[in-house]
């Protein structure tokens, strides 16, 4: 079978297993009739699985990439949930396998039974205002936390029959994520792209929103829709107007998307200000395997010869968040990708304008901070002799999370932050001063962070580095 029947052979599994559901939910709704223990039993409500056999021998060197390598002989497997939306990763992951090495894959009903409200979020139209849903997981398969989790990713997986997984999220932490994302963001995963951007400040949001419709309406541009919150979709001839609409105000992280066919557009979202926001977030993004996710933001400038509007390109993170301490500890180094740093300086150069000794005034490579406290000032004496060690140059509360969880979760990072205030050196955020830095700055950073999207998407795999690789890794990306 070629990579492309397994995945069609998935979606068969996939889809008869939600119809199957969904008409025993509709059974017990209309009727009262639960399903009988031998439906559970036989399967019939379960993700399809991939079943990969590896018997140690190379039909080819081994390859370069740093993904879709085997090293282990032995079954691999993995639950698979919504195929049809994961077809192009899954196609390319298997035929990396299927063509390096001698390997025998199959798609296999599996033994995990689909929780129900999985299929309600999949838009089946039932009414639930007369069952509860304790009662109903009585009788259908429902959530259970404690088969949900990051063992995989966190290498904390333990073998099972002597097989070992294949990719890094299961079909239920997936769509554990999938129905995340739509609650936080009010869009639907299907329209994430595989280019994320992340801000903590709403008019980014504006200056991303224009910028996109205008990329939509042109008639040589890439982009086929802009997807916002609340099901808002721009297409081209749609009037402008529609992006006026204010659903994202009622959500805590809204998102909006601008479209490619091959999902090679890009997704910002507004996460907000903290480090839970973006652990929050990047933990439900992680299951959609976006190419990389960078952190376009405001900081505080902590040396003296910076000047508000210029930029930071992070190259090392003092992790001060403390969210992520038990998983991934704060004396483990997170590194910078050097693929995502030069995209973000030649992105910066094309778009400024500047270059050579001209940009360098304006942009520094260096330490960022990132605070759980955001009151950090009021601990003056003891703050100012922590960064001054960790030779830091500017100060956030989402930045360090982020590339933490791009480490953990093997998608490329990067940060470009914009100074706002220098706080230790007595340049306060003003009101005033605020507006007029917001009106000159943002205009200039958004097209920053789109332009390294651009400039990483003609990179290709070049882009996967082996520096997010474990030792203990399941092959695909």
């Amino acid at each position: 079978m070629t990579a492309h029947d397994i995945v069609a052979e998935l979606d068969r599994l996939y889809t008869g297993a939600v119809a199957r559901l969904q008409a025993a939910l509709n059974l017990y709704l209309t009727e009262g009739t639960p399903p009988s223990a031998e439906t559970r039993r036989d399967g019939s409500f379960a993700y399809p699985e991939i079943r990969l056999r590896f018997g140690g021998g190379e039909s080819r060197p081994a390859p370069l990439r740093s993904f879709g390598r085997l090293v282990t002989a032995g079954e691999y497997r993995i639950s698979v949930t919504k195929p049809a939306l994961f077809a192009d990763y899954l196609v390319e992951q298997l035929t990396l396998l299927i063509e390096d090495y001698d390997v025998t894959v199959e798609a296999v009903p599996g033994a995990t039974e689909i929780p129900f409200p999985y299929v309600l979020d999949a838009g089946h139209a039932l009414s639930l205002d007369e069952v509860s849903a304790a009662e109903l997981a009585r009788h259908f398969p429902a959530t259970e936390l404690a088969h949900i989790g990051d063992e995989i990713a966190d290498g904390l997986w333990a073998s099972i029959d002597g097989t070992r997984p294949l990719a890094l999220f299961d079909g239920l932490r997936t769509d554990f994520s999938l129905a995340r994302l739509r609650h936080y963001t009010g869009t639907s995963p299907e329209h994430v792209q595989r280019y994320v951007l992340f801000t903590n400040y709403h008019r980014y949001v504006d200056e991303f929103v224009r910028w996109g419709a205008a990329q939509v309406g042109s008639g040589d541009s890439r982009f086929t829709a802009l997807a916002g919150p609340g099901g808002v979709l721009f297409q081209p001839g749609d009037d402008p107007a529609i992006l006026d609409d204010t659903a994202w105000r009622r959500l805590q992280m809204p998102a909006y998307h601008l479209v490619a066919p091959d999902r090679s557009g890009i997704t910002l979202v507004n996460i907000g200000v903290g480090p839970s926001n973006a652990k929050t977030i990047t933990d439900h993004l992680a299951v959609t395997r976006p190419d990389a996710w960078m952190m376009i933001g405001h900081c505080g400038g902590l040396r003296p010869s910076q000047r508000i509007g210029d930029y930071v390109l992070a190259h090392a993170y003092l992790r001060d968040d403390h969210v992520l301490d038990d998983m991934l500890p704060p004396e483990i180094p997170v590194p910078a990708i050097a693929e995502v740093q030069q995209a973000l300086a030649r992105a910066a150069e094309t778009v400024s304008g500047q270059s050579g000794e001209e940009l360098k005034r304006r942009l520094r490579t260096g330490t960022i901070v990132t605070t759980d406290d955001r009151n950090w000032e009021l601990r003056y004496s003891r703050s100012a002799l922590r960064f001054s060690l960790s030779r830091a140059v500017g100060i956030d509360m989402e930045s360090a999370t982020i590339a933490a969880q791009g480490f953990r979760f093997r998608v490329p990072y990067g940060t470009l932050l914009c100074v706002s205030d220098k706080p230790l050196h007595g340049e306060l955020k003003l009101p005033g001063q605020a507006n007029r830095f917001y009106e000159r700055a943002i205009s200039e950073h958004m097209r920053i962070g789109i332009e390294t999207c651009e400039e990483l998407r003609r990179e290709g795999q070049k882009l996967h580095s082996r520096k997010l690789r474990a030792f203990n890794e399941p092959p695909f990306r």
